[in-house]
This record gives C-alpha cells, sequence and structure tokens, in this order.
C-alpha cells in the first residue's frame, strides 16, 4: 500500500469503530463511566489476551475472531481517554451526543499521532507482524497497569493516556492488516 493510503485506512476503521460505539451508546448509554481505571486496564488485558491466545491456538471455539477484539481494543482505549480526562463516576452523567463529541476528539488525536509517528518511521508498521502489534499492545497495557499502581507518580515515563494511545494505533494497524491479508487470500 502506498503512504498516502494509510490515513485513509485509518479513517476508515476509525469509521467502522465510532459506527459500532454509537451503536452501544444507544444499547447501554454511557455505562462505562462507571469503570475505575483498574477495570479499565483489565478489560483491555482480556481483550490482548484473547487475542493472543487466538493468535497461538489458530481456534475460537467462541465463534468471534481477533479482528472484533483489535475493535474492541480501539473503543475502550477511546473510553480510557475519556475516563482519564473526566474521572468515573458512580451513576452515567453523560449523554451519548457528549460521549461522541468525545469520542471524535480522541480519535482524530489518535489519527494525528498516527501521522506524526509514521512520518518518522516511515511506514514500519507494514513490515511488522501482526503477533508484535499484540504483544506491544499486551506491553502498553503492563506498562499502565505499572503507573496506576504507583498512582501515577513516574519518574520518566510517558502517561497513561500515551499509553492508551499508542493501544489505539497499534490495534488499528492490526485491522489494516488483517483487512490485507485476508484481501490477498
Amino acid at each position: 500500500m502506498a503512504k498516502d493510503n494509510t490515513e485513509q485506512q485509518f479513517r476508515d476503521v476509525m469509521h467502522e469503530c465510532r459506527t459500532l460505539f454509537e451503536q452501544k451508546l444507544h444499547d447501554y448509554g454511557a455505562s462505562w463511566r462507571i469503570m475505575r481505571p483498574s477495570s479499565l486496564t483489565d478489560q483491555l488485558f482480556i481483550k490482548a489476551k484473547r487475542i493472543r491466545s487466538l493468535e497461538i491456538k489458530k481456534e475460537s471455539l467462541v465463534g468471534e475472531g481477533i479482528r472484533p477484539e483489535f475493535v474492541g481494543l480501539i473503543n475502550y482505549g477511546i473510553v480510557g481517554l475519556i475516563q482519564t480526562e473526566n474521572g468515573y463516576v458512580d451513576t452515567v452523567d453523560m449523554t451519548p451526543a457528549e460521549a461522541m463529541k468525545l469520542y471524535d476528539r480522541h480519535a482524530t488525536e489518535a489519527l494525528e499521532l498516527m501521522l506524526r509517528k509514521n512520518h518518522d518511521y516511515d511506514e514500519a508498521w507494514r513490515s511488522m507482524r501482526v503477533s508484535s502489534y499484540t504483544d506491544f499492545i499486551l506491553t502498553k497495557i503492563q506498562r499502565i497497569k505499572e503507573i496506576e499502581d504507583l498512582q501515577g507518580q513516574t519518574l520518566v515515563s510517558e502517561g497513561i493516556d500515551a499509553n492508551y494511545m499508542d493501544i489505539i494505533n497499534y490495534a488499528v494497524f492490526g485491522v489494516i492488516k488483517l483487512d490485507e491479508e485476508s484481501q490477498t487470500k
């Protein structure tokens, strides 16, 4: 794929994720607002761990594959950014419209970060294996856990929000690569 196609592929994946997020907001409201940081981190962990398990076992007994889990990581990564910014609550305090506005802002930030990094790294992600994205995501989740355990008191590390952004971007790359692989089969 040409470099100029990466932005459109990224936008297409994010549009798909946004549509699903909006549908779930319709069904459940912003129920995720009650999630404390550690619960959100664990939700990300189980999704990434399932991807790794499916990559190793090459079989799903539940019927859902790897791609939907990457989509889940993208959406929960954005939820993480929203929660980091707004904290958690005991009762839902956000309308679907408010949630979508925040979703769109963070999705745009993720796109802008990807474009800057993609420029500097010169499309290196295209030569990587999908399993590497999974491992990088699991590493980012472990880093979030450590930062949470340190109650945010790090010495030199990026914050939790930077790790969420990387999780989003690696998961988008995973979806793009899986889609490309399925088109060549």
